[in-house]
């Protein structure tokens, strides 16, 4: 007993390095990938000051909120953010606190609260309507859309190579020893899922070596319809190259399908919850 009290101590503190892989400097800007773009400081409602890029379309009919995985920051999603462009797509792209130009430290409730300040800029500064917005989110992005999808109405969600929980990696990285660790995030997507009535796709490449294929399917289990699971080939972290042009294809027609769908309907749990 005295180990695993001296175990989960030790996990304890070193959780949001196991989690969080951070990047300061800012390697190219979407002037450098032959995208206009503007600079956007948001402030989050525990007063974190934020960055990202604003990168508009001029024949957008949808924008697109991006969160971004557990490791670097907005400057290395360029290949990403050039097929959202092709697709017809502005896009909002921002750093968690603690990654690029973005104060504070990353942790998983700020996380929630960094997302809730990017929809408030689209909706309230920008004055999107909220079902032309397409909230996505990649790996450990995929838990932060999750989140904002069940606090607000949007126009569709997109998760790519995303777990269901991080008990449910817990058990994948450490079986057996899962059961008696005391876990500092919890980061539920699949939970949160069960409260979001938009149109959702998850992607998910059976060869992923970080995230297990089942949990992508997790995901997916967990959402209401209208829903699309598509298999993805390649890597976590090329996955997304690698399966291409079906890869834009296949976002190609879940946004097309959107233009014939109803808005999603609401309720006074699932709009704007804190």
């Amino acid at each position: 007993m005295t180990g695993v009290i001296l175990l989960n101590a030790l996990l304890w503190m070193l959780q949001p390095g196991m989690v969080f892989y951070p990047t300061r400097a800012i390697a190219a800007t979407p002037a450098d990938w032959g995208l206009a773009f503007e600079d956007v400081e948001l402030t989050t409602d525990d007063g974190v000051r934020l960055h990202g890029w604003y990168i508009p379309h001029p024949h957008a009919t949808h924008t697109l909120l991006f969160f971004h995985g557990n490791a670097g920051n907005i400057s290395h999603r360029g290949d990403s953010i050039a097929i959202f462009n092709r697709l017809g797509l502005s896009v909002l792209i921002i750093d968690y606190r603690g990654y690029g130009r973005s104060a504070g430290h990353p942790n998983e409730s700020g996380l929630y609260l960094d997302a809730l300040a990017a929809w408030d800029h689209l909706v309230e500064a920008r004055g999107v309507d909220p079902t032309r917005i397409l909230i996505f989110g990649r790996s450990l992005g995929a838990s932060v859309a999750a989140d904002l999808a069940a606090r607000v109405p949007s126009g569709g969600v997109i998760l790519e190579s995303g777990f269901s929980s991080a008990r449910d990696m817990a058990r994948h990285l450490y079986p057996g020893l899962h059961r008696v660790l005391y876990l500092r995030f919890d980061f539920d997507a699949a939970e949160r899922l069960s409260r979001v009535r938009s149109p959702f796709l998850v992607l998910h490449s059976p060869d992923d070596e970080i995230v297990p294929y089942t949990l992508g399917r997790k995901l997916f289990e967990a959402a209401h319809e209208p829903k699309r699971f598509i298999d993805l080939q390649g890597d976590h972290n090329s996955g997304f190259l690698t399966s291409q042009p079906d890869y834009e294809g296949s976002l190609a027609a879940f946004i097309g399908s959107l233009g014939t769908s109803q808005p999603p309907e609401t309720s006074d749990e699932s709009v704007r919850t804190r």
